[in-house]
């Protein structure tokens, strides 16, 4: 029995449209896809989102989280209901006891995320000019505003979030490495990959690979569904040493 349902988990500065073409392309294959939204506000609220979404699967579940779904994805732990395998699309694949603020303060900011825009409630928003040039620089300009528009802002008190128990100790995992992203270097993408111990594919992409790759994305998840079974595969075989290298946050 192959996992049959996908959650999909957008991350910052998106929303759960961000996975369209996605999820119409998993539809067609019969796929029952779920991308719901997430307040963006603490690590532990968008996991309990994610544990709420999980809980009525009918399954076992494929999990593909972007960017910043990849720490709420993560965060999940061991004992997720139904979690079956995990898909990182440019994403977050902590450690435990790492934060993302830590690896932040590793280098310079990326360009997509050099002049955030902080409101008086602590949630950074990107300005439009550094959004469609640099977050989403592949995907048509007039596209790309109107993701500009719908954007999920991030409060600044998720970068201290602490991980935990990461789940892809326990899980099998998938990664997607953008090679062309300004809003996570791609060598920290390729440091996260090797050290969960992920099969990895590397695209010439920006940050939203979802978005202007999406047939090559859902390549990546259909392979994961098809990789899991359930009873031989729900537990991950061993993974590599998780104290190897930290993955350098710098922009390249």
């Amino acid at each position: 029995m192959i996992a049959r349902n996908v959650v999909l988990v957008h991350g910052a500065w998106a929303d759960g449209s961000s996975w369209s073409d996605v999820i119409r392309n998993l539809q067609k294959s019969d796929y029952n896809v779920t991308a719901p939204q997430f307040p963006m506000n603490t690590l532990a609220d968008n996991v309990a989102r994610l544990r709420q979404v999980l809980a009525v699967q009918d399954g076992p579940t494929i999990l593909v989280g972007h960017s910043y779904g990849g720490q709420i994805i993560t965060a999940l732990g061991a004992d997720a209901p139904n979690a079956a395998g995990l898909v990182y699309i440019a994403g977050f694949g902590l450690d435990q006891g790492e934060s993302i603020g830590a690896l932040l303060t590793r280098g310079p900011p990326t360009p997509a995320l050099a002049h955030l825009r902080v409101d008086a409630q602590g949630f950074a928003w990107i300005p439009r000019e550094d959004f469609v040039k640099h977050f989403a620089s592949d995907v048509n300009p007039v596209r790309a505003a109107v993701m500009y528009a719908v954007q999920q802002p991030l409060s600044m008190s998720t970068l201290s979030d602490v991980m935990g128990t990461p789940a892809w100790k326990s899980l099998p995992s998938w990664f997607m490495v953008a090679k062309n992203d300004e809003a996570i270097p791609p060598d920290a993408e390729r440091m996260f990959a090797m050290r969960m111990g992920a099969t990895t594919v590397e695209i010439a992409s920006s940050h939203v690979a979802m978005v202007s790759h999406p047939d090559e994305v859902t390549s990546l998840v259909v392979r994961a569904a098809g990789s899991v079974i359930l009873g031989r595969d729900m537990k991950k075989p061993g993974a590599p040493d998780s104290k190897a290298r930290k993955p350098e946050m710098a922009a390249r």
